[in-house]
């Protein structure tokens, strides 16, 4: 069979799949790919495999220098004594590190072929991060390779995943252009080439950027690798962005540093008194422990922590896909580290994209929960305030034609939900949601919003979004509004801006002492 890849869960941008691969392998994504050395390999097959990976990427340019040309039927499975899942990079990082290999692209793609990877990369020109005259010279000499290698290679027929990098780097422009050029193209799967020097950098917002800019052009149906991503902190906002597959060397190149990789960022072995961690290498040893180990003893058990850490992160996003919880992970990640919450504040104009994937409910009914002005962006939320005054208030102004409108604070309980009567239309409002119509009180996710503070942030919102439907609801006929106001922020704020106008009528409720 043909590799296939099938969409079987999504929240965001982000879903939960699966590649079938030719060889009858299958890889769930959003999966990670640890990076190999034919070389040099410090952690056994066997470990990697004990750390949750059934699929590992290397590199076939460096398999092609120390092993040659295998003999017919040797795989790179059997080359690497491993049976799961197989990746082969082309060469590419060493052109970005050396400027140039000494072996073309189609000896590259005969020799993936004679290998029998699952996953191939045709042989581009990384770019790094570079000028734009340079950077558009990689992503038109990557286009001419991806074209060339159509000589060799069948990218719709063949056993093998064949995967196109785009390029461009951080120059967003030319990454649009690679984009759109490379879907014209017979590929399967696309990579997003050149994150690593942003990545090194802490640089996440420049990484969601152009995740965002490939992904709101690729085909839906596609899955999208992101090149040298190797770091837990990264690895939820790029699923929520639509990545499936990442890679990266990062757990043991860290771990040769006596670096220990977390949740919230990279600390040096020696600045650690205790493991926040209970993986088999946290619960077994101490900080101090590893300290007096010999070198490469101390680097492989690094190394298997790293990896565990990488697969925690994967699946913690991976069960808040399935929950419908993965915009309030970020919320919860984005404060761990400024880099992430940086990356975080560009996901507001991501809206159209994040909302593709986003299910007004699913599964078993989970409450939505807010904790700041970020949640204002979150596409459920948004979604829901945004119809009620685009589309809802609009439609159902006979209602209110003539009739006085009443607007008070929303019940937290949906049992103390009132209807509209015959002399008055009555519509609640509620921080992160804005208006709803009391027919609407108790629909998810009206009473399933749980949130602890109203920032003023959050309270201007509401009375934005309030003074805007009152001024629609005028202008369709209402006769009246009377609105009904606490003495706080927000009732102060509705007063100012309210005062004087036509048809409004503020009434003050005293707060009850707690």
């Amino acid at each position: 069979m043909r590799p296939e890849f099938e969409v079987r869960d999504t929240d965001l941008a982000g879903r939960i799949g699966r590649i079938r691969l030719a060889s009858g392998r299958v890889v769930e994504t959003p999966a990670f790919f640890p990076v190999i050395d034919p070389i040099r390999q410090e952690v056994p097959l066997s470990e990697i495999r004990e750390a949750g990976f059934d699929q590992v990427i290397t590199n076939a340019y460096l398999l092609l220098k120390r092993h040659g040309w295998p003999s017919q039927g040797q795989s790179v499975h059997y080359m690497l004594g491993w049976d799961g899942a197989v990746m082969t990079d082309s060469g590419a990082y060493q052109i970005l590190e050396y400027g140039d290999i000494d072996v073309d692209q189609r000896t590259i793609l005969e020799y993936q072929k004679r290998i029998a990877t699952d996953i191939g990369v045709i042989l581009d020109i990384p770019t790094g991060d570079v000028e734009r005259g340079e950077a558009l010279a990689t992503v038109k000499r990557t286009l001419e390779r991806a074209r060339e290698a159509l000589e060799v290679i069948d990218p719709v027929n063949d056993d093998i995943l064949w995967m196109l990098p785009i390029q461009g780097g951080r120059h967003l422009d030319l990454l649009e252009y690679s984009a759109r050029e490379s879907v014209r193209l017979p590929y399967r799967m696309y990579g997003i080439g050149s994150p690593t020097v942003f990545l090194e950098e802490y640089k996440y917002e420049v990484i969601t950027d152009m995740i965002y800019t490939v992904k709101r052009i690729l085909p839906w149906t596609r899955p999208v690798h992101l090149f040298g991503a190797g770091h837990p902190l990264i690895m939820p906002f790029a699923i929520a962005l639509g990545v499936d597959t990442f890679d990266s060397a990062s757990y043991i190149l860290y771990a040769r540093d006596d670096r220990y990789m977390t949740d919230t960022g990279v600390y040096r072995l020696k600045e650690l008194d205790y493991f926040p961690c209970n993986c088999p290498v946290c619960s077994k040893f101490t900080p101090e422990d590893l300290r007096e180990l010999p070198k490469s003893e101390r680097t492989r058990l690094l190394a298997i922590h790293n990896l565990h850490a990488i697969r925690r992160s994967i699946e913690r996003a991976k069960q808040a896909i399935r929950e419908g919880r993965l915009w309030e992970l970020l919320e919860h990640t984005a404060r761990a580290h400024p880099s992430a919450m940086r990356a975080f504040r560009k996901f507001r104009k991501y809206y159209r994209l994040l909302e593709r994937g986003t299910a007004s409910s699913k599964g078993t009914v989970k409450g939505l929960r807010a904790y700041g002005v970020e949640s204002l962006w979150n596409p459920r939320i948004l979604r829901f305030k945004s119809r009620i005054l685009a589309e809802y208030i609009p439609s159902v102004s006979e209602f209110y034609r003539g009739k006085r409108v009443v607007l008070t604070r929303m019940p937290r309980d949906s049992s103390k939900c009132r209807p509209s009567s015959e002399n008055h239309y009555l519509v609640y409002y509620t921080p992160y949601l804005g208006l709803v119509p009391s027919e609407l009180c108790g629909v998810y996710p009206t009473i399933q919003l749980d949130y602890a503070i109203v920032t003023r942030e959050v309270a201007e919102d509401l009375a934005n979004t309030i003074v805007a439907a009152i001024h629609k609801m005028l202008s369709k006929g209402a006769s009246l509004i009377v609105i009904e106001v606490d003495e706080d922020s927000l009732g102060m704020m509705l007063k100012k801006r309210l005062s004087g106008i036509r048809g409004v009528e503020i009434r003050t409720r005293r707060l009850r002492a707690a």
